[in-house]
């Protein structure tokens, strides 16, 4: 319905439900409406449950601090929000709510909505009934949190809501989730208790700027009371009556059970939309999921004519766009057409297309043609749009030039009026994305036009995407260097998403998720086993393998063994080792990207060694009758593979035969080359110990040294210096707020100038090689060094003293970036005199290995 025509005597134009951000401004928008007509009478009404407008912030904690976000966008509405306390924006709104005179019923919990557009009935508990032309939903989702689902899940302390941090002293809180409530929880807990923080992933995807950087900072501080438990999630909660504390928590964690004596858990795991209510109105949900939210309308509306649905509900928990939803969704319902407050953003990413269009016929149409964008409601893929680049393609000529100079030009206006300057890119047809061997993790999807993905190895392969397709997935998830070139065709238009969006898409939606895990799938089948194949092909295979994950240390499968399958490793890394006379020997390091077990397919079912997992690891099992389905098509690469199984045969038997040699890999695997891409090594035999290497890096980076070689470790000759892995994932850029570590084109991870000095990397980082420093006072010239002893001399001056200006910008983190930006190379390479120093790739490290047997 466009909008709602002016109601019969007796029934409101509007009936708000619920007062939270959303529903307030709704409520605002209206009354400003009805001044503005010299309404006598509210032609609206807005009704809430609780005795207090926003009940959700006023069970927020105590002083908690309330973000602005998304800060890209402004605030439309005519009640204030800014970022603020609790108790300062309740305040603002309460005496907004009197200044506009606002229609509000406290106490009035609705039971039940019947009718239709024009005339819905609006059943309270109390008894009464209203009648309103149409509705806005404003409920949220808050009062539904979802539980642990774990034994002791309903134990009395084990909580899913905290009103007051200071109500909790001198305890060991674990705090479980990793979204903005969880984080915000755990800082205020923190102040007097030791907290815990349960995050099932990897990093704080979902978290907002404010908080990510804030839970960071905590927790690589070693005065908080706060640390942090990655990629675990609770298994069980037990009572311990006798024990120090009430209870015993078993975390689950990558490293095996962990249990922890906790005086209680405070779950923030989301809120699950109340759809007994929602569906009893007629509103359908999409799906059977959980967390599945309605489809809507770019008006917000329904598939219920005249039902609206703004705020939680809507999939937006952010109070400033909820507050900007209510604003439009009471102009659309009074009749008045205006452009969303996201507008102009949009506007700006899609002025590069060929085609003029507006905003919403384009947004429609992307969503459209895109499989993996239908499953997105039409909030979530503004949203995502917004946070990503639009890459246009146009042929070499002035059509190009235009484009180019056009993109420039509105580039220059919007930074000149401090906007967010993001307009689109503009490419050449034939253009290189990307090329092999090169870092990225973005996700592309095509929208229009198509892409040539050309691969090498073990043959040429040319693959044509076309619109409704996506690729970058294979970096995305495995962390591994791109495989092929991408180019841009003939009219491509791409939307390229940064990791974070993507991860955090990925977390909060299964269908996408999915999606994206089986066309990884597809691909790793037809690259190792049919490149020539079409995907279409694979597809079904694909939905019969299996993808696996094993904890680090975790065993895959035992010496000895029948078998009747193979891995492909997806990301971490593989140890095999033979057990001879007792002792277990290394014979191989299998990374990413490789197959693993692959003998027992293609000759002896028995297994020839012990796999376990060096790290975390994804494997995908392709068991027998696959493989055979594979390996039998007419366009298989049987010969590369039979290659690779021989290759492998031959290096597990030179491994094999000298014990020695497994240990100087045992040696390497413990000191992090198992998820190395370069690393600095040293021969011993060589090494003259004059430091050249150190004192290089020194003078190459602004007089601070990115490496230590007197303290790292040796085997056989072999050392292995205090310096980056520059590790396939590294941990390090793992939850840094600035984004401030970058990875080139060509794998080196370095720390751009964006860096704000919070210590989370160097919390991060398993092998202790980043440093938090003040910048290096400037040095005499080395001239003046030579001839009159001026300054300390070449390389890093020994407890030097910053200056003011140093102190004030406060210690930044610095590491080993391999000398990205020196056209020469590593600068610790090059100064070694005797060639003992050398960077090294896994590929290389098996002959390492067995250049020491010489």
């Amino acid at each position: 319905m466009p909008h709602v025509s002016a109601a019969e005597p007796g029934i409101f134009q509007l009936a708000i439900l619920g007062s939270g951000p959303a529903g307030l401004s709704c409520a605002a928008r209206a009354a400003e409406i009805d001044r503005r007509s010299n309404q006598s009478t509210p032609t609206y009404v807005l009704l809430e449950g609780f005795s207090l407008p926003a009940k959700t912030i006023q069970r927020y904690q105590k002083g908690k601090f309330v973000m602005a976000e998304p800060g890209f966008l402004d605030l439309r509405s005519d009640v204030r929000f800014a970022a603020g306390t609790r108790e300062g924006i309740l305040g603002g709104w309460a005496e907004d709510l009197e200044r506009l005179q606002v229609n509000v019923r406290y106490g009035c919990e609705v039971q039940k909505v019947t009718g239709k557009a024009g005339d819905f009935s609006i059943a309270l508990t109390n008894g009464e009934r209203l009648r309103a032309a149409a509705i806005v939903l404003a409920i949220g989702v808050e009062g539904n949190p979802r539980r642990l689902g774990v034994k002791g899940e309903d134990e009395q302390s084990v909580l899913y809501q905290l009103d007051d941090p200071k109500e909790f002293r001198g305890e060991t809180i674990l705090v479980v989730g990793a979204g903005d409530a969880a984080i915000e929880n755990a800082l205020a807990l923190s102040d007097q208790n030791d907290v815990v923080v349960v995050n099932r992933g990897k990093e704080f995807s979902r978290a907002k700027d404010g908080n990510l950087n804030a839970i960071l900072a905590a927790i690589s501080d070693p005065r908080r009371r706060l640390s942090c438990s990655y990629e675990s999630s609770i298994s069980a909660i037990n009572r311990t009556p006798e024990g120090p504390t009430p209870l015993a928590i078993t975390l689950d964690t990558p490293t095996g059970p962990k249990i922890i004596p906790s005086h209680r858990a405070i779950a923030r795991l989301g809120a699950d939309p109340p759809r007994r209510f929602v569906e009893s109105i007629g509103v359908q949900f999409p799906g059977p999921a959980r967390d599945a939210i309605p489809a809507l309308s770019r008006r917000y509306e329904s598939n219920v004519e005249g039902v609206f649905i703004i705020g939680s509900l809507a999939g937006y928990p952010l109070i400033k766009q909820a507050m900007n939803q209510g604003y439009d969704v009471a102009e659309f319902i009074y009749g008045n057409d205006i452009k969303p407050a996201d507008y102009p953003l949009l506007q700006a990413q899609l002025a590069g297309l060929p085609y003029e269009r507006e905003v919403d016929e384009l947004l429609e149409r992307f969503k459209s043609i895109v499989p993996m964008f239908r499953e997105l409601n039409a909030l979530a893929f503004r949203e995502l749009i917004i946070e990503s680049d639009i890459a246009v393609a146009y042929p070499a000529g002035p059509e190009y030039d235009d484009a180019k100079a056009k993109a420039a030009g509105l580039l220059s206006k919007l930074s000149d009026k401090g906007k967010r300057p993001r307009v689109s890119r503009i490419v050449q047809e034939g253009e290189a994305l990307y090329k092999p061997g090169e870092f990225g993790t973005s996700f592309f999807t095509i929208v229009n036009g198509e892409v040539l993905l050309r691969s090498e190895d073990p043959s040429p392969v040319t693959t044509k995407l076309t619109r409704g397709d996506f690729f970058g997935e294979m970096s995305l998830l495995s962390g591994r260097p791109r495989t092929e070139t991408a180019m841009a065709g003939a009219g491509c238009v791409l939307v390229e998403t940064p990791r974070r969006t993507m991860l955090k898409l990925m977390n909060s939606n299964a269908e996408v998720r999915n999606g994206i895990d089986w066309i990884f799938v597809v691909r790793e089948l037809k690259s190792h086993f049919a490149p020539l194949a079409p995907l279409r092909d694979l597809r079904e295979i694909a939905g019969r393998v299996a993808v696996r994950r094993f904890k680090a240390g975790e065993l895959i499968f035992k010496e000895g063994s029948s078998a009747d399958s193979l891995f492909i490793v997806r990301s971490g890394a593989v140890t095999l080792t033979r057990a001879r006379d007792g002792v277990d020997l290394l014979v191989a390091q299998i990374s990413s990207g490789q197959l693993v077990g692959e003998m027992a397919l293609m000759g002896d079912p028995i297994r020839r060694e012990t796999a376990r997992a060096t790290l975390a690891l994804e494997l995908i099992e392709v068991r027998r009758p696959e493989f055979l389905q594979l390996t039998q098509r007419r366009d298989a690469m049987i010969e590369p593979l039979q290659r690779a199984a021989s290759d492998r045969v031959t290096d597990n038997a030179r491994m094999e035969v000298r014990p020695e040699s497994g240990s100087l890999m045992n040696f390497l695997m413990a000191q992090g080359l198992g998820e190395a891409t370069d690393v600095l090594v040293i021969d011993e035999a060589l090494c003259v110990g004059c430091d050249n290497c150190e004192r290089a890096c020194a003078e190459t980076h602004g007089g601070i040294s990115r490496l230590d070689r007197k303290n790292g470790a040796s085997y056989a000759q072999v050392h292995i210096a205090i310096s980056c892995r520059h590790c396939e994932q590294p941990h390090c850029m793992k939850d840094c707020p600035p984004n401030a570590i970058k990875r080139s084109p060509t794998g080196e991870v370095y720390i751009d100038n964006t860096c704000i000095g919070c210590g989370n990397c160097q919390v991060n980082c398993p092998y202790g090689v980043i440093r938090m420093e003040y910048e290096a006072p400037k040095k005499p010239g080395l001239i003046q060094w030579l001839l009159w002893g001026a300054g300390p001399g070449v390389g890093e001056e020994s407890h030097y003293h910053p200056t003011a200006a140093a102190k004030a910008k406060g210690k930044k983190a610095v590491k080993c970036d391999a000398c990205v930006s020196v056209p020469t190379g590593p600068a610790c390479v090059k100064a070694c005199p005797t060639g003992a120093a050398m960077r090294i790739g896994p590929s290389q490290f098996v002959d390492l290995v067995e250049e020491r047997r010489r």
